[in-house]
């Protein structure tokens, strides 16, 4: 297993799989740290930003104990000296940007949420960074390093050494510490610096006669230091994305795993020495083999310095599309939390280096099948920028997209929105592609077929050429939208909305709200198709009808996104104002919102996206009702993808007991098979010889029983406290049926040979006969006729739990 602090979460991987196993939560805020308990590896330590720390048994993800701090917890650290302690970094009280490595003191007690309020500091003035703070060979002493300064507490002695190196850059060199990392079984401190050279200090338990040597290969600062199980070997990485391994710290002894794609920001080594894994700034983790060769890869959401293209959702795979490594698109599956596959559409290598004006990729739209993709790309020039526009289409032998058509310089200028059209992809004709650009118009692709004119080959293919131009006096076009069955295209030129007829390509009428510039347009779905929602740049939200070519209303909001649902006539506004987002979900043909959510967080919300549900979700509250198809995500400018929840925490989160009862999912052994085999002969054997059995309606149902079988052996409570819950569950309760009522039943059931036609002609009969006794039923006890039991027994039988869904 490899377990990783995520967010709020910490995710259980499986190593062989790369599948998400298990995502732990119940913390409030960040993980900040994760270690396994030294005293058993089959629990694990996490801390938070929330002050807390909790005990897990992550092998079936249930929280053991929780003890609150109080304070921020920057950072977590386990010693196996220490039984009953773990050493947290806090921040300093009283003091900006001063930060202490302290002992807790884990309270024992027999609740599940206790206090950890007994802290004793071990070392003042230490970096905010968990790299910078390393325990040494079997916990006798700790190390911190912060700037140039380097200091080592002996527990025992309890002394403290510190040294100094020079502040003074010299030849290039740069002396500030940036990790830390300790031999397991020898006295050696590695310490990586920001002149990519790496120290080796030896004899410093003396602060006079201490000695070190330097290994150097990175160019830049060293990110991350580890040492192997054993400590014959070194780990080092940095912004070279490279890993490099340092044999019996020798310089010359070195070996290399290049073009890992991103920089290395931590390294861990497993427990046994066969595996190491490192994570990467682009928020993926590579699991690397002793001999250093590449094992597998696991890709989360990359964190892309600006998405340009927005968020898009492939119409395929319901996946999120949007900028990803440089040049390319990343698909990520939300259900996952996993990159699906990334697209490279530049298709030129990126050079990291800053200052150099690069290709990049700046918008990206889908027909609504998802068999096309449009993507534009321009290099990082402010007056006079090279743009290209490619289509691709996507191919079912390859299961990918390949390029079709290349063009250059579509538009004079930035290109600034483009949307297709689609009235049914069946007809190549309905497909059209239009974009926008700064050059003051807007311009119709269309496909058109390409044939050999020389005849060597009879096989015709499809490109695009640019159909029709259109401006509106001289504006720059800022925004295009279709209307939902194709037959008008709105598009905004600075203050003022065209619509354009999308056949004859005739201007219908325009719309204008000043002042402002128009921010975002969309046109009405479903019933509300008559509707155009436009939002301005100086803070006004406004709905045009189409048919009175009049303005229906306007609001006062600064809206910065303005998103429709595609399966639902809902629309999504996102305002932000006094440096707070909040979001407004409203009808186009009403202009109170049926849904707000003021204050939704303290970051700008600069993207959202409606991903359509697999199956409709299930809400008992009515002002969650527009989230049952689609899930709203939201993108904010500290590049945090976000989503709305119509359940709380522990709703989302299967409960460890519930993940233990489905028994499709455990290893099927030879005793379940005997075992399952066994009842499957003893239910025939019941059906076959008509024997009454006497159940309790709860015994499926009972918690105690659930708790006993699936809960693991060794998170159980002692037996005498389980007995009594386990035989009181057993009990039969008074609710169930009395003898005579069991003996009514077999007679009933005896009576089954009857033929159909009396049987009909007995519910006819019960139609007929007055119903007062059905509304008395549950005050007084009548003689039912031999037709009401048949009719009763009927009902019985009957399968009502599909009205549980309402």
């Amino acid at each position: 297993y490899l377990l990783c602090a995520s967010g709020d979460f910490v995710k259980v991987y499986s190593v062989t799989t790369e599948e998400t196993l298990r995502l732990m939560g119940g913390h409030a805020d960040l993980v900040t740290g994760i270690q396994l308990n030294p005293h058993n590896h089959m629990q694990l330590y996490s801390s938070s930003l929330d002050g807390s720390i909790k005990l897990w048994d992550f092998m079936d993800g249930i929280p053991i104990k929780t003890f609150t701090v109080g304070c921020k917890l920057l950072a977590l650290y386990t010693l196996a000296s220490a039984e009953d302690s773990v050493f947290v970094l806090i921040p300093k009280k009283g003091e900006r940007d001063t930060f202490q490595l302290v002992s807790v003191k884990l309270t024992k007690g027999a609740g599940q949420d206790l206090e950890a309020k007994e802290l004793s500091v071990v070392l003042d003035g230490v970096g905010s960074s968990p790299k910078q703070i390393a325990f040494g060979r079997e916990g006798e002493y700790v190390v911190s390093v912060k700037e140039v300064n380097l200091q080592v507490y002996f527990f025992k002695r309890k002394l403290l050494n510190r040294f100094s190196l020079r502040a003074v850059k010299t030849k290039g060199g740069d002396n500030q510490f940036s990790c830390v990392a300790c031999h397991p079984t020898e006295d050696c401190i590695a310490t990586g610096h920001a002149d990519g050279k790496i120290r080796l200090w030896r004899n410093f338990h003396h602060r006079k006669e201490y000695t070190y040597s330097a290994l150097h290969w990175h160019h830049d600062i060293v990110m991350d230091l580890a040492f192997s199980m054993e400590g014959t070997r070194l780990l080092s990485g940095g912004v070279e994305s490279v890993l490099v391994q340092w044999h019996n710290e020798s310089s010359c002894q070195k070996d290399f795993l290049p073009r890992l794609g991103s920089p290395i920001e931590y390294i861990s080594m497993s427990s046994d020495g066969a595996l190491c894994c490192t994570l990467h700034t682009d928020n993926r983790i590579t699991i690397i083999n002793s001999n250093l060769r590449f094992s597998r890869s696991i890709q989360g959401l990359i964190k892309s310095r600006d998405v340009k293209t927005g968020l898009v959702v492939d119409p395929r795979t319901k996946a999120l599309v949007m900028n990803g490594e440089p040049g390319h698109l990343q698909f990520y599956c939300l259900q996952s939390d996993q990159q699906l596959f990334s697209l490279d559409i530049v298709q030129r290598q990126y050079i990291h280096e800053a200052g150099l004006k690069q290709s990049d990729l700046v918008k990206v739209a889908f027909s609504a099948q998802g068999t096309w993709l449009a993507t534009v790309e321009e290099r990082e020039e402010v007056t006079d920028p090279e743009l290209e526009l490619k289509l691709w289409f996507y191919e079912e032998e390859t299961q990918s997209f390949k390029l079709n058509t290349r063009i250059n310089t579509p538009h004079d200028n930035h290109i600034t929105d483009m949307c297709f059209r689609d009235m049914g992809e069946l007809e190549d004709d309905s497909l059209i592609l239009v974009t926008t650009g700064r050059d003051c118009v807007f311009k119709v692709w269309v496909m058109v077929e390409d044939t050999d004119p020389e005849g060597k080959y009879a096989q015709q293919s499809v490109s695009w050429s640019c159909d029709f131009v259109g401006n509106y006096h001289n504006y720059q076009a800022t925004n295009c939208c279709f209307s939902e069955d194709g037959s008008l295209l709105a598009v905004s030129f600075e203050e003022t909305v065209t619509v354009w007829d999308s056949v004859t390509w005739d201007l219908k009428c325009t719309f204008c709200h000043p002042p402002g510039n128009i921010r975002n347009i969309c046109f009405g779905r479903l019933t509300c198709s008559k509707y155009l929602i436009g939002a301005t740049d100086y803070g006004f939200l406004c709905c045009w009808n189409l048919l009175t070519c009049a303005l229906e209303w306007s609001a006062h909001l600064n809206i910065v996104v303005l998103q429709p649902d595609p399966l639902s006539e809902h629309i999504a506004a996102v305002s932000w104002l006094s440096k707070e987002s909040s979001l407004f979900v409203f009808k186009p043909n009403k202009p109170r919102p049926i849904y707000v959510q003021r204050n939704l967080c303290k970051e700008k919300i600069l993207l959202a996206a409606f991903v359509p549900r697999d199956e409709p979700e299930t809400t008992g509250s009515e002002k969650y009702l527009w989230l049952r198809r689609s899930q709203l995500l939201f993108l904010t400018d500290t590049q945090e993808l976000m989503t709305l929840s119509t359940k709380p925490l522990e709703e989302r989160l299967t409960p460890s007991s519930k993940q233990l009862a489905v028994e499709e999912s455990l290893p099927v052994t030879p005793f379940s098979l005997l075992l399952g085999k066994h009842r499957r002969q003893q239910s025939q054997e019941d059906i076959d010889l008509g024997k009454l059995v006497v159940h309790n309606k709860h015994e499926q149902a009972s918690p105690a029983v659930k708790e006993l079988l699936h809960t693991p052996a060794h998170v159980l409570p002692s037996a005498s406290f389980l007995c009594p819950i386990f035989i009181n569950s057993l009990l039969i309760s008074k609710e169930n049926k009395s003898a005579e009522e069991v003996a009514d039943e077999v007679e009933m059931e005896s009576e089954k040979t009857e033929d159909d036609s009396d049987e009909e002609r007995d519910v006819t009969e019960m139609e007929q006969e007055d119903t007062t006794h059905m509304e008395l039923l549950g005050e007084m006890t009548c003689k039912l006729s031999k037709s009401q039991e048949k009719e009763l027994r009927k009902i019985r039988k009957m399968d009502y739990s599909w009205i549980s869904a309402f």
